[in-house]
């Protein structure tokens, strides 16, 4: 069964692992919301739906014309993801009356992790880094015209709300459960819909942060997706060099977009006393990794200029 990071942090005792999780689970929507599949060994194969069977009708003797639904088989090996925080000793002892010092130094440990997972999330690509995973980039491939990626046009065109409308759209099956961008594509969006003399729907997150709400989706900024994209031919050529950004609508859970981790989830594990220093040691570790269970649970919207 597949459940969020922070309801796993609940099953729990470890009260260095909750704070790590709900450290670095606040402030990501990604987060917050992608649910994981637990694994035993080091990935999965599955197999993608591409294409649904027919259906048809017959009349009374017809002989029946048969067909089978198309799939891609794809195996995602999980990763290793994580870091070393050490403290010093000495420290620890004359400056932890202020604040706690370990605790401080773990915290930043799991923010870095926070944000590595949500560039790799995006930019993931084993093919050029064979220590990550493929991230929902590479996944929804946009290098690809057609299918699950829309174009605003072939060298890209300022944001619209139909063709965000278009991309909710070609998520099927049901609504997504977050739109993925950047703070100028977001920017972009309240600016639309302040001009067309209405305001973006807003509720509160289970942390108490404001999210911005889309045809009733919410909004999730990711930082790391970059507003400097090259379009042509209606497919994306690079991530650098231009000044186009991308918009993903994903659909989140078991047969959609769903994260794939180890037993336990991620550890926050106190390796100890160190050898060759006066200090301690703690690692902050994750095997984990991104299956796409369905082609058509994601989509995105490429070539989105300001």
């Amino acid at each position: 069964m597949a459940m969020t990071l922070a309801e796993a942090a609940k099953l729990s005792n470890d009260m260095l692992l909750q704070g790590v999780v709900e450290t670095i689970v606040k402030d990501s929507p990604v987060l917050q919301r992608l649910p994981f599949i637990e694994i035993v060994g080091n990935g999965l194969t599955y197999n993608q739906e591409k294409t649904l069977p027919n259906i048809d009708f017959y009349d009374v003797g017809d002989e029946w014309a048969e067909s089978t639904p198309t799939f891609e088989q794809i195996t995602a090996n999980l990763k290793i993801m994580g870091g070393d925080a050490d403290v010093d000793n000495f420290l620890k002892a004359t400056r932890s009356n202020i604040q706690d010092l370990e605790a401080a130094v773990i915290e930043l440990k799991a923010k870095a992790l926070r944000t590595k997972f949500e560039e790799i999330f995006v930019y993931g690509d084993a093919a050029v880094n064979s220590k990550q995973f493929d991230g929902v980039r590479k996944l929804i491939n946009t290098g690809t015209a057609g299918g699950q990626v829309i174009a605003m046009s072939d060298t890209g065109a300022t944001l619209t709300l139909a063709r965000l409308d278009e991309l909710i759209d070609a998520v099927k099956g049901d609504k997504p459960d977050m739109l993925l961008m950047s703070r100028r594509s977001r920017r972009k969006i309240n600016a639309l819909v302040r001009a067309a003399g209405g305001m973006t729907e807003t509720d509160r997150d289970q942390w108490g942060n404001f999210v911005h709400l889309w045809d009733g989706v919410p909004i999730g900024v990711n930082d790391w997706i970059l507003d400097t994209h090259t379009v042509a031919g209606g497919v994306e050529t690079g991530t650098t060099g231009g000044d186009c950004s991308t918009i993903y609508a994903l659909r989140l859970g078991e047969g959609a977009l769903c994260g794939l981790t180890s037993p336990g989830h991620l550890h926050a594990e106190p390796v100890g006393p160190l050898e060759n220093k006066d200090a301690t040691r703690t690692r902050v570790k994750w095997y984990v990794s991104l299956a796409l269970f369905s082609a058509v649970k994601a989509a995105a919207l490429i070539g989105v200029k300001d």
